[in-house]
Order: structure tokens, then C-alpha cells, then sequence
């Protein structure tokens, strides 16, 4: 029996046992970055654990969660080259590897030290899965599904983080921390085999007439020049990262925020993962709209401005429970909207085709430098002004410099390079 692979054009041949179109496995590649978003989010719900067990303060806390960013502020460039350097599917399967074995090497230890240097392969790992998907998403679907299925990639992680918070918290009530990492590294496995299995190969899914990943057509430099030339690539990477900032921090800490309210460990993870899973309306909202044709900085403008009123009633108007958390799920959903248009505009700003992963790698890249600083930074300020009544303070510095950016855009058309 043959796997039979349908591209828009032409057909060619996978050696498996059922038939899969384009649109199929894009929609598994969405499960494929949801299973790695379950590894960076794990730690939210068993955050308390980890700090009593480890004795951090609240900036170290912010650290460990922000820790998992490391491998995305320092390398998201270089992977993105490097996964169309061995190949996309490669680097997925190899990153989904790389998760698993970081995973269960965490839970042998009781050394801060060594959860950190773990949380920062794992991440590693993660940004070899997500990577090259967008690039994979360009080649498998037509420009007019491309939007869309970017309004679905953009959902993949507030999907992971909704399980795992509610999922997490639910398993951390019947074991320890390292239970949940355990589970965690079995199921990204099983993902793994899986991957294999459904993913087609580079071959396949190569436009006709371009170089198969791996090829040494282009160097190394003129694509790292190229991408890094490009202004608008800068304005969304920079876009991202500010948003990414300010979603890390909130969310990171929820649950921490709600039990120190003598909130029970399970309803903070619930409540935690409604604010995580609203964030999903804005992303499937942004792409049927960019769909529509809807200018792509008018969506970013409004999760910006939603975000910094939000932050202001959740935290800096002594508000009740009931008014904070809805101005936080307000906050996250309408801020959905930032992340699907940026996968978007990134996707659409490479200066050439052969440079499409290495613009989502740079975009990723400042993405995570905004996840790493963001609950740091939210910290900082919690304990510098006072109270979580002054975090506010952080999230609104993070929406006026997105802003800005945005702003920017009206500068740089196209790939107009700087």
C-alpha cells in the first residue's frame, strides 16, 4: 500500500498507507506545535511547587519561567537557516527529540541550576518544531487557504497552554512535578513516531524548480544578510516581541497572582487556561479577517490598545475578581489578534522564497526575547512599585513600544530593505 500526496499541481508518491491531502497534514502540523507549547507552559501550574522545592524569589521565579526562551532570544535565526539547510521535516523530528530528552532529564534533579540548563534545551528543541512549519504551510496550501491556516497556526499556542493549565493543574493534584514532565515526555514521543509517519519530505513539498533543503545554491551569509536587510522584518519581529512580553508575563504568573487570593491550585489553573483560551477567538479572528482583506496594522493597533486598557482595570484600579478577570480575558483575547498577523506578515515579508524560514526564525527569535524579559520585567516592577497593582506599569511600557512599531510599518512596504 502507498500514502498517496496530493499538491495543488502534481501528485507524487509517500511510501505510508492512506491518503493525506495539503490541507491534512497542515492541520496536523497545528498538533504537532501545540504538543511542543504543552512543554513551555507546564511550568505555570506547577510554578508554586517548584519555588517552594527550589526556595526562589519571585525574580528568580520569572527567570525559570522565561528560562525556556533562551535557545528561541539566541538562536532563532541560525535554526531557521539551519532547517532549510537539513530539511524541514528534519528539523521537527529532531527538535521533537531534543524536547523529549530535556524533558525527562529535568526530573532528576533538585538542582535550580540544572532545571534551568534543561528548560533551555527543551527550548531549543521547541523552536527546531515550530520553526519550520510556517515555510511548510507556504509550500502545502494555496495563497488564498495561507491565511487562514496562519489564523490556526497563531492559535497553537494559548490551545497548549489551555491544556496543560487545566490538564497540569488537574494531574499536579495526584503527583508531583515530575509526573507531569514525565507524561509530558511520553506523549511528545508518541508525537514524535507520528511526525515521521504524516510529515512528507522536503522532496515532495519543494516548489518546483527550487533547491531541496540542504543545498548549498545559497550561502549562509547572503541569507542571514538578506533577511536582517529587510526592514519591515525587523518592525514584525519587533511587534511580536513586545506582544509576546506582555501575554508571558500575565499568563505566567495567574496563577501565582490567584493563589496567593487563597485560590485553590486547580481553579487557578482554571481560570488561567479561560484567559489563555480566549486568546484563540483573536487568533481565528484575525485570520478570517485578514481573509477579508482587513489591513493587517488595524488588527494590530486594536490588540495593542485592548491590551494596555485591560492591564490598567485588571491591575490598577483595585478592582474586584470578577471585573480583573474579565478584563484579562479581554486582554488576551483581543490581543489574539497580534500573533496570527505577525505569523502573517512574516510569511509574506521574506525578501525571497528561500528566506522565508530564516524571517520566521528572526521573528521567533524576538519573540522569545520578549517571553524571557517579559516576567522579569512584570516582576521587577511588582517589586519595585509595591504590589501587583503597579504590573500595569510593565504591560503598558511593552503596548506604547508595539505601538510604535506598528506605526513603523507605513515606512517599510513590502520587503523594502533598510
Amino acid at each position: 500500500m502507498t500514502w498517496v500526496f496530493f499538491e495543488e499541481k502534481k501528485m507524487s508518491v509517500i511510501p505510508t498507507r492512506t491518503v493525506i491531502t495539503p490541507l491534512q497534514a497542515s492541520f496536523f502540523l497545528f498538533f504537532v506545535g501545540v504538543s511542543a507549547a504543552l512543554h513551555i507552559w507546564k511550568l505555570a501550574p506547577a510554578l508554586p511547587e517548584l519555588q517552594q522545592e527550589l526556595q526562589l524569589s519571585l525574580v528568580e521565579s520569572g527567570f525559570l519561567l522565561s528560562s525556556v526562551q533562551i535557545a528561541g532570544m539566541s538562536l532563532g535565526l541560525v535554526i531557521g537557516l539551519f532547517a532549510e539547510r537539513i530539511g524541514l521535516r528534519r528539523c521537527i523530528l529532531i527538535g521533537m527529540s531534543i524536547v523529549v530528552l530535556g524533558s525527562i532529564l529535568t526530573t532528576v534533579t533538585s538542582q535550580s541550576t540544572i532545571v534551568l540548563l534543561s528548560r533551555a534545551l527543551e527550548g531549543m528543541g521547541f523552536l527546531m518544531v515550530v520553526l519550520p512549519v510556517p515555510a511548510l504551510f507556504k509550500r502545502l496550501v494555496t495563497a488564498q487557504q495561507l491565511s487562514r491556516i496562519m489564523g490556526l497556526w497563531g492559535c497553537y499556542m494559548p490551545t497548549g497552554t489551555v491544556i496543560i493549565l487545566l490538564a497540569g493543574s488537574w494531574l499536579l493534584t495526584l503527583g508531583s512535578w515530575r509526573m507531569l514532565w514525565l507524561i509530558l515526555a511520553a506523549l511528545s514521543a508518541v508525537m514524535l513516531l507520528l511526525s515521521w509517519w504524516i510529515i512528507p519530505s522536503d522532496r515532495q513539498t519543494a516548489p518546483a524548480g527550487q533547491a531541496v533543503s540542504g543545498s548549498r545554491a545559497t550561502s549562509l551569509i547572503s541569507m542571514v544578510s538578506t533577511t536582517l536587510r529587510s526592514g519591515r522584518v525587523w518592525l514584525v519581529a519587533l511587534i511580536f516581541c513586545f506582544y509576546a512580553a506582555q501575554w508571558a508575563g500575565v499568563i505566567g504568573f495567574l496563577p501565582t497572582i490567584y493563589m496567593e487570593g487563597d485560590i485553590s491550585v486547580t481553579l487557578a489553573g482554571f481560570l488561567t487556561a479561560w484567559v489563555a483560551g480566549a486568546n484563540v477567538i483573536g487568533n481565528l479572528g484575525a485570520g478570517k479577517l485578514l481573509q477579508k482583506k482587513y489591513k493587517p496594522q488595524h488588527l494590530l493597533w486594536s490588540g495593542f490598545i485592548t491590551m494596555m486598557l485591560c492591564a490598567v482595570v485588571a491591575f490598577g484600579i483595585g478592582a474586584s475578581l470578577p471585573v480583573q478577570f474579565a478584563a484579562i480575558v479581554l486582554f488576551s483575547a483581543v490581543g489574539g489578534l497580534i500573533p496570527a498577523t505577525c505569523f502573517y506578515l512574516a510569511v509574506n515579508s521574506a525578501p525571497t522564497p528561500q528566506t522565508t524560514s530564516s524571517t520566521v526564525g528572526w521573528v521567533q527569535q524576538l519573540s522569545s526575547m520578549g517571553q524571557f524579559f517579559g516576567p522579569p520585567a512584570i516582576a521587577l516592577a511588582v517589586n519595585s512599585l509595591g504590589g501587583w497593582q503597579w504590573a500595569w506599569v510593565a504591560t503598558m511600557g511593552f503596548a506604547v513600544l508595539g505601538m510604535a512599531m506598528v506605526w513603523g510599518l507605513n515606512f517599510f512596504k513590502g520587503s523594502t530593505k533598510v
